[in-house]
């Protein structure tokens, strides 16, 4: 019932070795998160199923044929794959929709931290810093709020990272101020908030993130009555795979834990 021809195993074989690839590449690059290891696992679970079909297919039909809570287990799996799916395709879809949402007036920039490798911004966290410049040049007058604390494996504060790198690439230390108490997105945008108040600079905000996190930022700064415009940094390719999944573990997290 559950075995598969040879054209499909091969095909299912490629598709997951392909994307194993793309999953453990980040750990070469001194990257580990959840995404990555939940999509290694994945990966290996498709091919030994594609790639030892006979044999899963064999222990599957068994599990369905021989008792009523075998069939049981191989429904609730089932139902767990075609929700995660489900889950996976609504979530891309709205993420996908955040990603092309861009200024429409002048408001302050609130740029979320990431990772510092010793003073110097990381490749995801120079990216959002790149992209924000730009805006920022553009509009001289526009304030702009770093966020970021200071992680047990890093030198200096994020928030001082990514202040001393928009310093050197133009931007008048004057109009940046530093939140860098924070080690979540939740704490970023909440103490930005307290800031914003106390400038009284409103609560419309320019929302400076990776692509893949605007949509989870977005609806965390509307729980905190922030109204944001969005710039979004661009990941690069190899690294797409493993920060969307993180990101789909991110939004379950955000939904079910608050």
């Amino acid at each position: 019932m559950f075995a598969l021809p040879v054209w499909a195993r091969v095909i299912g074989c490629v598709v997951f070795g392909v994307l194993l690839l793309f999953f453990v590449n980040p750990i070469l690059l001194g990257i580990r998160n959840a995404g990555v290891f939940t999509g290694i696992v994945i990966c290996l679970l498709g091919l030994f199923y594609f790639g030892a079909n006979p044999l899963a297919a064999s222990v599957m039909d068994r599990f369905w044929n021989t008792s009523s809570f075998g069939r049981f287990i191989m429904c609730l799996i089932f139902g767990i794959l075609g929700l995660g799916t489900a889950l996976g395709i609504v979530f891309s879809v709205c993420m996908c929709i955040a990603i092309k949402d861009t200024p429409k007036s002048e408001q302050p920039v609130v740029i979320l931290g990431c990772k510092v490798r010793g003073d110097q911004p990381s490749l995801m966290l120079k990216k959002r810093l790149d992209a924000a410049i730009p805006y920022l040049k553009e509009h001289p007058e526009v304030p702009v709020i770093v966020c970021g604390g200071q992680g047990e494996d890093e030198s200096i504060t994020e928030a001082a990272c990514m202040k001393a790198y928009l310093t050197k690439n133009g931007i008048d230390e004057d109009r940046i101020s530093e939140e860098n108490t924070s080690t979540s997105t939740y704490e970023n945008l909440a103490n930005a908030r307290h800031i914003l108040e106390t400038n009284e600079w409103g609560y419309d905000i320019i929302l400076v993130t990776d692509g893949f996190h605007q949509f989870r930022a977005g609806r965390i700064a509307k729980s905190l009555r922030l109204e944001t415009d969005k710039i979004s940094a661009p990941t690069p390719w190899y690294l797409v795979p493993a920060y969307w999944v993180r990101e789909w573990l991110g939004i379950c997290h955000m939904y079910i834990f608050g």
